[in-house]
């Protein structure tokens, strides 16, 4: 006779010490688990309330320029530094792990339009509307040695923007054209323009590093490849665009800050249309900078807010504004994808969290594990309407929620005039143009 013995490992069941949490051996057959489809349901929804209870995305301000902040640089290599400059002339660097400022100079006279730091972290350039360009230290001078630059090339017109090489001792400056410069010189080793008229900003690839892209106030995005000293292409838009910023993970994209209210994201290979139009702002988007994953950006805006978008998204995921902060002139998004800092013209640098309702500081393993379970909660009811109501709602202010009601009415209104104009006129007369080529005037080759 054959008898079946009940076998069992003691380390399945017995704690190590009675301070554990017991050990409860489970079965997953869903047949024994009827209601657990409900039940991960009122879990994910309470996770849903509890991520907007805690949204709590403003960390600090760092305040201490006279005048509105006008551009911002990060340090290539330490996460603390940022580097700020103002419509005085002044810049200041601060130290984000002691919301200090750790140095003071005066800069230029009138405005500081651009500034950028070496990709080795040793000095910075500033340009301003004095028609120079200086290069500075980014070390305090030692005791008794004067604040002077370490190079400081006169032009003859003003620029209005510069950005540094990723890798090697080159710059870029605009103003009636761009001009490339090597660090050793006085004079551009070339300039390169397409038309007549100011270019706003400049920015090179941070992957296929020759290539460059620029704004101009003629309405044009024009790109540009140093190895060839011409310039590649370029696409007219309705309306002017500020500024561009590529993503740093794929080569060929980048995306515009437009005076229309909108964003485009454009894959350089095809700028017929753009990839994406993110329309969420109520006034001109001034900046854009992306996240180092390549995945969302941030833009400052006209309306006294910043919004962070997806990439492959239409709409932000998130608005920050507060009662104070004014027109955001300069956005940028920290190396370490954690937080995001903006300046506007009332003189004040804020820092914010990227993630509004993420817990800073260390976190034990089991709070890990709860805030990875419901991640993925929130991520599998994402779609139910209960749900997605409550993750997407925003307070506003009264000024943006009246004029994004006004806009709603004032679209709908083109929608259907364009709709009757298509009806009544003989078939095939008014063509049907996509949203994403409405804004496209050309593209120049």
């Amino acid at each position: 006779m054959r008898v079946k013995v009940l076998s069992r490992n003691p380390d399945d069941y017995v704690r190590d010490t009675k301070l554990d949490l017991q050990r409860v051996p489970r079965n997953y057959d869903p047949a024994l688990h009827p209601f657990e489809v409900a039940r991960e349901y009122t879990r994910a929804l309470n996770a849903t309330k509890l991520e907007r209870v805690f949204a709590k995305p403003f960390l600090s301000s760092l305040d201490g320029h006279r005048d509105g902040v006008n551009c911002m640089a990060k340090h290539p290599k330490s996460l603390s530094t940022v580097l700020s400059g103002a419509c005085d002339g002044e810049v200041r660097i601060w130290n984000l792990t002691t919301r200090q400022c750790i140095r003071t100079l005066q800069a230029h006279e009138g405005f500081v339009r651009g500034m950028c730091a070496r990709f080795c972290g040793t000095s910075f350039f500033t340009v301003g509307d004095d028609k120079t360009v200086k290069q500075w230290k980014m070390e305090s001078p030692e005791y008794g040695e004067e604040e002077e630059p370490i190079h400081t090339i006169l032009g003859k017109t003003v620029y209005t923007g510069i950005d540094h090489h990723w890798k090697e001792p080159v710059f870029a400056t605009c103003g009636h054209q761009v001009d490339i410069w090597d660090e050793q010189r006085t004079s551009p080793k070339c300039s390169l323009n397409w038309g007549f008229d100011s270019i706003s900003s400049v920015k090179f690839n941070p992957i296929e590093t020759y290539l460059l892209g620029s704004c101009a106030s003629d309405r044009n995005i024009v790109l540009y490849d140093m190895r060839k000293s011409t310039p590649l292409k370029k696409v007219i838009l309705n309306m002017r665009t500020n500024t561009l910023c590529w993503n740093p993970m794929e080569a060929f994209i980048f995306t515009a800050a437009n005076e229309d209210y909108n964003l485009y994201t454009f894959d350089m290979r095809f700028l017929e249309s753009p990839v994406m139009v993110h329309m969420d702002h109520v006034s001109a988007v001034l900046d854009v900078d992306y996240s180092p994953t390549g995945k969302e950006f941030v833009s400052a805006s006209f309306d006294k807010s910043i919004r962070i978008f997806p990439v492959d998204k239409g709409h932000s995921r998130e608005v920050y504004h507060t009662k104070r902060m004014q027109h955001v002139i300069t956005v940028k998004w920290t190396s370490d994808n954690k937080y995001i800092l903006c300046g506007s013209d009332e003189m004040n640098i804020r820092l914010w969290k990227a993630n509004a309702s993420e817990k800073l500081g260390v976190l034990a393993p089991r709070e890990k594990a709860a805030m990875n379970y419901n991640q993925k909660l929130k991520e599998k009811f994402q779609f139910h309407p209960q749900i997605r109501r409550i993750a997407q709602h925003r307070h506003l202010p009264k000024s943006i929620y009246c004029q994004i009601k006004e806009q709603r009415i004032m679209r709908e209104a083109r929608r259907r005039k364009e709709l009757n104009r298509r009806k009544h006129s003989k078939p095939g007369s008014v063509p049907l143009v996509p949203e994403r080529k409405k804004h496209i005037v050309a593209v120049v080759k």
